[in-house]
């Protein structure tokens, strides 16, 4: 029996209505496992226009404990009903502490676990220090579908020893929810194509899928470049969505022959963990 993971890629725009920002992803949702997705990948942060532009303490309202966040709630039962996984992005409360997180949900709606982000950026535009602590989950794996699955949380899609170190612990797929766009410090700058190339080589070096999802759309001058994408164990990108397209990508993996692929290429029996 083939070990077939299919992976299911949301892009949209999102706004001040939280409620509707929730139905929209419920609606893409729902075509992506029509359309075969058993995990589906929304966007960073989609509760929300992404609010850490700047430094505003107003912000804090939107956190809450993970259990009780309203995506959190909104999303146990969609995934019950649909028979998916998915890994869902919020801003977290915890006692005094904030946290930017994610909360895998399983098939059967039940929580299967928590990751908080790990890399924290700081720069204009992207000022989240201010609102999120590092994360002290350290990086996760889960069971999920028959496979074993890994997500970063934006910023941490550019550190190969984040994609590394999930690979490690058995990471079949890398999953990266992003909101990224323009620099407002440099309107020249367009970093849509390193973004991506970065991930693609973390397909690579682990022999691994890797699907990443951006939010769309002009947040008060700060413009998100969508560019979502699915790619195959070897860089190739099977699936992708445009610079300002609403949309659903899927794809689906042969688990087994991935990791027969793997193993023949040798990236971590020849590891040399004695020099580095």
């Amino acid at each position: 029996m083939i070990r077939q993971l299919t992976i299911g890629v949301i892009q949209a725009a999102f706004d001040e209505d939280m409620h509707a920002n929730h139905d929209k992803v419920e609606q893409f949702a729902r075509k992506a496992a029509k359309d075969g997705a058993n995990i589906i990948l929304a966007p960073e942060l989609f509760s929300a226009p992404y609010f850490c532009k700047t430094q505003d303490e107003d912000h804090f309202a939107l956190a809450h404990p993970w259990a009780d966040h309203p995506a959190v709630r909104h999303f146990r039962g969609v995934c019950k009903e649909l028979r998916v996984t998915m890994p869902i992005s919020i801003f977290e409360k915890q006692g005094p502490h904030y946290f930017n997180s994610l909360v895998w949900i399983g098939a059967d709606g039940e929580p299967v676990g928590l990751y908080r982000k790990s890399h924290i950026p700081d720069g204009p535009g992207y000022q989240e220090k201010f609102y999120f602590r590092p994360g002290d989950t350290g990086f996760q794996v889960f069971n999920i579908s028959g496979a074993r699955i890994g997500a970063g949380i934006c910023w941490d899609q550019w550190f190969p020893e984040c994609a590394r170190e999930m690979a490690l612990m058995g990471a079949e797929a890398l999953l990266y929810p992003t909101a990224i766009g323009a620099e407002p410090q440099d309107a020249t700058l367009d970093t849509a194509a390193r973004w991506r190339r970065a991930m693609l080589g973390h397909a690579v070096s682990n022999v691994v899928p890797v699907a990443a999802a951006n939010r769309i759309g002009d947040e008060e001058g700060q413009v998100f470049y969508g560019t979502s994408f699915i790619c195959d164990h070897t860089g190739e990108v099977v699936a992708e969505l445009g610079r300002a397209e609403e949309g659903v990508l899927t794809s689906s993996f042969d688990l087994d022959a991935i990791a027969k692929d793997r193993a023949a290429w040798g990236f971590f029996r020849d590891r040399r963990t004695d020099l580095y």
